[in-house]
């Protein structure tokens, strides 16, 4: 009985380990593999003229690291490429030019600049809203300043804010939101894996659009490596959901897979949107165990506020979109009874075309202006000069710096 437990066993391994040498990614990553062999092997036929491009290399590997200390970007980032060219000057000097060259994603960033100047008209700030603000809390009042007049997020009242302390809470109400909807729906996520809470979600979504609700559905490329089928896409439009991926993973040698779709967006009719830290796979609601218990949040707004969701889902759906959008059919209507009288809501997202880094400024706002506690739970935990200043000084001020980070992470 053992042995026969064990052959089993056995055979189950052999059948993965083929189904993983055969599929899609081992494709992708072996042509990749390949495309930095034929680079690197470039790099090894020029060394028989070492000689003769030594000066030359000397010369190009001072003026990129000259370029590189004058650039306006973080000491982290600076100091790794200076590193890394320091060490390899052929290869570094190469890498650093192929990497700003951008390939493909100066594309994408010009696009993501014209979808926010398209959207810039429905984003603007209530100065009734701001002068309230300052009238309160003057130094959120220069944080909303800050994000108002340089990446076009404003501050709403009249909005109702949920938070989800888990998965387990959300879904449900995520689920009914869904069933009640009647004009619209977005989605927007990183990861989507096929079970039981894309299922569920997925049979409403085919039921709203049979219905006549408008379904858009968007996830990011990298779902194709090993959660759903390269042509997940047109199989979902079957049903009348309009489906994309954004970024697709292609098996070329580029900066462009750098770029992925983090976001976790769904908004319904422009009234309510659901935020957060929760993709729509089974282990965000703890139906199966990966690495643990799964401890993600998230919050529904109802409101106002839903407004810079539904224009943010906007923005990336349309970076690949040749057809104009009409942004004006998906405006919030002002709902009566909601407005938060001690609170004020500020939606935004962060993105590495504008130049700027919202999150980390944010996160360092907090920090400065804390009067007795910051709490932050955090699943991946890279902290640059600026962040580490924030934190150790509030520390040293008395304030109550608490961090908490998973047990068992899930990227090493």
């Amino acid at each position: 009985m053992e042995y026969r437990i064990a052959e089993k066993a056995t055979r189950k391994a052999k059948k993965g380990i083929l189904r993983i040498l055969f599929s899609r990614t081992a494709l992708i990553l072996l042509l990749i593999l390949l495309q930095l062999a034929m680079f690197g092997g470039l790099l090894t036929i020029l060394k028989d003229y070492v000689v003769y491009i030594y000066g030359v290399t000397l010369v190009v590997q001072a003026f990129v690291i000259v370029y590189i200390m004058n650039e306006q970007t973080c000491p982290e980032f600076s100091r790794t490429w200076i590193l890394l060219i320091l060490v390899f000057p052929v290869f570094g000097c190469a890498f650093y030019v192929y990497a700003k060259m951008e390939i493909g994603v100066r594309f994408i960033g010009e696009q993501f600049g014209k979808r926010q100047l398209e959207t810039r008209a429905y984003l603007r700030q209530k100065k009734s809203i701001l002068e309230d603000l300052r009238l309160s809390k003057p130094a959120n009042a220069n944080l909303v300043h800050y994000m108002n007049r340089s990446v076009h997020f404003p501050a709403y009242r009249n909005t109702k804010a949920t938070y989800f302390a888990c998965g387990e809470e959300k879904f449900p109400e995520m689920v009914k939101q869904l069933k009640a909807a009647k004009k619209f729906i977005f989605l927007e996520y990183f990861i989507v894996a096929e079970g039981h809470m894309w299922g569920t979600i997925l049979k409403i979504l085919k039921q709203k659009a049979a219905e006549g609700v408008e379904v858009r559905f968007m996830y990011d490329g990298m779902c194709s490596i090993s959660l759903l089928p390269y042509n997940y896409p047109k199989k979902i439009q079957k049903s009348g959901i309009k489906c994309k991926m954004f970024s697709p993973i292609r098996p070329v040698f580029s900066t462009l897979h750098n770029n992925r779709d983090h976001r976790k967006i769904c908004v319904i009719d422009g009234t309510v949107a659901f935020t957060g830290g929760i993709n729509l796979g089974d282990e965000y609601i703890n139906r199966v165990e990966r690495f643990g218990y799964w401890k993600d949040t998230a919050v529904m707004l109802e409101g106002d506020a839903v407004q810079s969701l539904t224009m943010l889902f906007l923005q990336m759906w349309n970076v690949t979109e040749r057809r104009p959008e009409n942004y004006g059919r998906y405006l919030t209507v002002p709902a009566s009874g909601l407005r938060r009288e001690l609170g004020f809501v500020v939606p935004y997202g962060d993105s590495p075309f504008d130049h700027e880094d919202v999150g980390e400024e944010v996160y360092c706002h907090i920090l400065h202006h804390a009067k007795k506690y910051v709490h932050i739970m955090t699943p991946y935990l890279i902290l640059d000069s600026q962040m580490t200043d924030a934190l150790s000084l509030a520390a040293k001020s008395g304030i109550d710096v608490k961090i908490i980070m998973p047990g068992i992470p899930d990227k090493w």
